[in-house]
């Protein structure tokens, strides 16, 4: 299909203007909500998208709702420009990029808030996050209205948050992980990857390393109680990392598993800080 140049929009009404016209001509539309500071795995999404869909939108929007009072809001990496240059070659369609003042010019009073899948992993770590995730995302919904929204599945636990959102409120948007893109030494791409020093990103490769050794255990047949334990052990001995969880739930549940059963899902999932960037990754797979 043809590709046009790049619009970038920083108003809801501008946004809901061209839209509106997209729909009227029966186009339908893929969105890729970011936070911005673009990286492969950001791009990978906007090539998923545009296998679907006739427009494709890109939100760049670092949401101050989903940052706790001690986190990183502030100093979240930014570069507009080169986002936007990224975006273009990747052939996004429209660049919603509104200010903060643009998305809450008024204190929120309404607050989208998702039981049970918020509980754990980042939800126990990081308080009132996904409550912050939900709502955003419900009110990019709302401005955009997609067909499709792509979601990358190193954020796991943010996929099932919005999939159990869109379920329980009927929204007509259809939701789309996509797989992990990683360097080619495995780490996860991350806009966090910028804050590590040399030693604490040769560490970090410990997280992929482990998930790959889980993968190994697992065909073994060994228990995962034992698995946890020995991730932990091979996280806990590199000096640098310091561990928030190492976790295994059902997916997308995500709720501890009363028993082993062959095939069902599961997800192995880890957060460690390594200095103090707070790193995240996991792996989808099942029970032999």
């Amino acid at each position: 299909m043809m590709q046009t140049m790049m619009q970038q929009v920083s108003t809801i009404a501008e946004m809901r203007v061209h839209l509106k016209d997209a729909r009227r001509q029966g186009k339908t539309i893929g969105m890729v909500p970011t936070m911005g500071f673009l990286h492969e795995g950001h791009l990978s999404l906007v090539k998923a998208a545009r296998e679907v869909c006739d427009l494709v939108v890109m939100s760049i929007f670092v949401n101050p709702l989903q940052f706790g009072p001690n986190e990183d809001f502030e100093r979240y990496p930014r570069d507009i420009e080169r986002d936007s240059k990224m975006a273009e070659e990747a052939g996004v369609d429209f660049l919603f990029t509104p200010e903060v003042s643009e998305m809450y010019p008024t204190p929120m009073l309404t607050n989208i808030s998702v039981a049970n899948v918020t509980t754990p992993l980042c939800g126990a770590s990081r308080p009132g996050h996904f409550d912050g995730v939900s709502t955003v995302v419900n009110k990019l919904f709302q401005i955009v209205q997609p067909d499709y929204a792509f979601f990358g599945q190193k954020d796991a636990q943010q996929v099932a948050v919005v999939t159990q959102m869109v379920h329980d409120l009927s929204m007509p948007v259809q939701i789309v992980p996509c797989p992990i893109v990683r360097e080619a030494d495995g780490l996860a791409l991350s806009s966090r990857n910028v804050y590590l020093s040399a030693d604490e990103r040769t560490q970090a490769l410990v997280l992929s390393q482990s998930l790959r050794q889980a993968e190994e255990w697992l065909s073994e047949g060994v228990a995962l109680s034992t698995i946890k334990d020995r991730i932990t052990q091979m996280i806990s001995e590199k000096p640098l990392a310091d561990i928030d969880y190492v976790e295994i739930l059902s997916y997308p549940a995500l709720t501890p598993m009363a028993q082993e059963t062959a095939g069902q899902t599961i997800i192995i999932a880890l957060a460690v800080r390594f200095g103090k960037t707070r790193l995240i990754d996991n792996t989808i797979t099942s029970i032999k």
